[in-house]
């Protein structure tokens, strides 16, 4: 009775955190860049857990329980925008941003914008990382700022400015990488840094396509289908809590 009760209850927790990384999911669905949250699910069958005695092929499990919230890496559509501060990566890997309180951070989302100083930053300011290259540094000394009109990116992330209708190498954009696919951690607003004793390396195999946007992953009618199977498996289990509730009653009622 103890065991049915603690796998209905574990196996309802897991649900409910199923059901909350679907709804964030929906939510992120038009978000630009936006990757989805992918539960991972571990079943209680070893040292530290209530098991059974006759092992673990029986019919009665010992539960299960939710570990981590990985992100899935699958490269969202490109949608071409036109628009020049509009990038997307074609491949793995992050742009690299520096934010308001001056960490760096991580970013698929490419929609930039030129801002007054003449700097690439996202929709929440956050600077977008330029190399600038010798005739870069000496074109901003001079004067010489970016807008959004007169530059062009090539694949490989170099900007391009126009100077009396000549073509000057900029700067670079370069794309990072880490290895595995819980590296990165998540901040929030599409953010991520990279996990502990991480180490985040250029990418030189992305590409950078100016005038499109990686899309989110988000597959809305898998996430529905998830989402009905995540309820009827939470009603099972508070079936299952229902039943033994009433199973400890009849038994009380022997007992009297």
């Amino acid at each position: 009775m103890l065991r049915a009760i603690w796998n209905s209850s574990s196996a309802m927790n897991a649900q409910q955190e199923k059901l909350n990384s679907i709804s964030n999911n929906m939510a992120n669905a038009e978000t630009v860049g936006y990757k989805r949250e992918v539960l991972v699910y571990e079943t209680l069958d070893r040292n530290g857990y209530p098991v059974n005695d006759e092992g673990e092929n029986t019919i009665n499990g010992t539960g299960v329980r939710t570990t981590n919230w990985l992100r899935d890496t699958l490269q969202g559509s490109l949608k071409e925008t036109g628009l020049k501060g509009n990038m997307a990566i074609d491949g793995e890997g992050f742009f690299r941003v520096t934010l308001q309180n001056g960490i760096q951070g991580y970013e698929r989302a490419g929609d930039f914008n030129v801002d007054s100083n003449g700097e690439l930053v996202d929709p929440d300011g956050n600077s977008l990382e330029v190399n600038l290259t010798g005739e870069g540094t000496n074109l901003r000394n001079s004067g010489v700022l970016l807008n959004n009109d007169n530059f062009t990116v090539d694949k490989k992330g170099q900007i391009y400015v126009n100077v009396n209708n000549n073509s000057v190498l900029y700067g670079k954009i370069n794309v990072y990488n880490a290895v595995g696919q819980d590296s990165m951690l998540s901040i929030g607003d599409n953010l991520y840094v990279p996990a502990e004793n991480v180490q985040v390396t250029e990418n030189q195999d992305a590409d950078i396509l100016q005038g499109y946007l990686e899309q989110s992953n988000v597959d809305l009618g898998r996430e529905i289908t998830d989402m009905i199977l995540a309820q009827r498996a939470f009603a099972l289990g508070a079936k299952g809590l229902t039943t033994a509730d009433e199973m400890w009653g009849l038994i009380n009622n022997m007992k009297r």
